[in-house]
């Protein structure tokens, strides 16, 4: 998340407007104290482009203002999972950084991006990159809210590949199944990039050791954070590098033309062992049952992607900072 949202402050093309937070990767109080940390490290900046992210602190943007998501699922739920073996204690590769000065403002961030999207109707693009929490109450809180958000680019599905949270799921919508399934029929313009896509965008070695030697600012304080991801990894994945998860999704908002994607309707399995599978209708067959599929609106999935431009326009932008 935090490579994503420095990528996000260091590309010119984006305005950066907001930053909400979620539980995910740490607890929800937690991801505000990181978000904040964050946006204290750079500065950057014209499309709107606002952020919902699990995690975040470090960028010499205190302008930006960060609002506290939901501390529980769209259920009411309060078993949440964490992935604190994959991120850090502290979601931030156990570097223990000191409470940061700035506070999230009083809004929730449903009600936030609520206001947003009304304020520049059309053009806000919501990147989502944790649980969907946030933009199910958004929906739920204000029916007009998916005809003015611009665009939603989620991460977010396992499809036809098994997830990275069970064999079934992918972390996000594991998170919040209910609100990934509310958000995917709601009719809002969403681009969703799974796993299947960002398995295929990998920071090796070599990548990070070249972030290390350079010097932009934000390189530098990612490399200190990337040790337990890297051993992550490896333990997981048998693999010597790190997927670009968020960073995929947050240059595929940014510069769409990275990805390909299929259309079709996505329906969210919200019990049992499979909670959490994304299953997409691809529209090639007429079934004669109604199905939970039909009268859907349907949504983006991308399905490949040009994986070395991606690397390099992350790079690019994390080494010039």
């Amino acid at each position: 998340d935090a490579m994503a949202i420095f990528v996000a402050l260091k590309s010119a093309e984006v305005d950066v407007i907001g930053v909400t937070t979620i539980f995910g990767s740490v607890y929800t109080t937690l991801a505000t104290r990181n978000a904040l940390n964050l946006l204290t490290v750079s500065a950057s900046t014209v499309n709107s482009c606002f952020l919902s992210a699990m995690q975040l602190e470090a960028a010499g943007r205190t302008d930006i203002p960060v609002a506290e998501g939901s501390h529980v699922t769209i259920t009411k739920g309060t078993k949440l999972g964490t992935a604190e073996f994959a991120h850090g204690a502290d979601g931030l590769g156990n570097q223990n950084y000191p409470p940061p000065n700035g506070k999230p403002i009083a809004q929730s961030a449903a009600a936030f991006l609520v206001e947003q999207a009304s304020k520049y109707p059309g053009e806000v693009t919501l990147v989502a990159l944790g649980p969907l929490t946030n933009v199910a109450l958004a929906i739920q809180q204000d029916p007009a809210f998916t005809k003015n958000i611009g665009k939603i680019v989620i991460l977010g599905g396992a499809f036809a590949v098994n997830g990275n949270a069970n064999p079934a799921a992918e972390a996000n919508i594991c998170g919040d199944p209910d609100a990934a399934d509310i958000v995917f029929t709601s009719g809002a313009d969403i681009l969703t990039v799974g796993i299947n896509v960002t398995h295929q965008v990998l920071l090796t070695d070599a990548d990070r050791e070249k972030l290390a030697a350079s010097n932009g600012k934000l390189a530098q304080y990612l490399c200190k954070m990337f040790d337990v991801y890297y051993r992550y990894h490896y333990d997981a994945y048998n693999t010597k590098g790190i997927y670009l998860h968020d960073p995929t999704t947050m240059i595929a908002a940014i510069d769409p033309s990275v990805v390909t994607w299929t259309e079709g309707v996505v329906r969210v399995q919200r019990t049992g062992i499979m909670r959490g599978l994304t299953l997409l209708y691809n529209n090639q067959k007429r079934f004669a049952e109604v199905t939970e599929w039909n009268n859907k609106p349907s949504v983006k999935v991308a399905v490949t992607v040009d994986a070395p431009k991606v690397v390099k326009m992350v790079m690019d932008r994390l080494m010039s900072s």
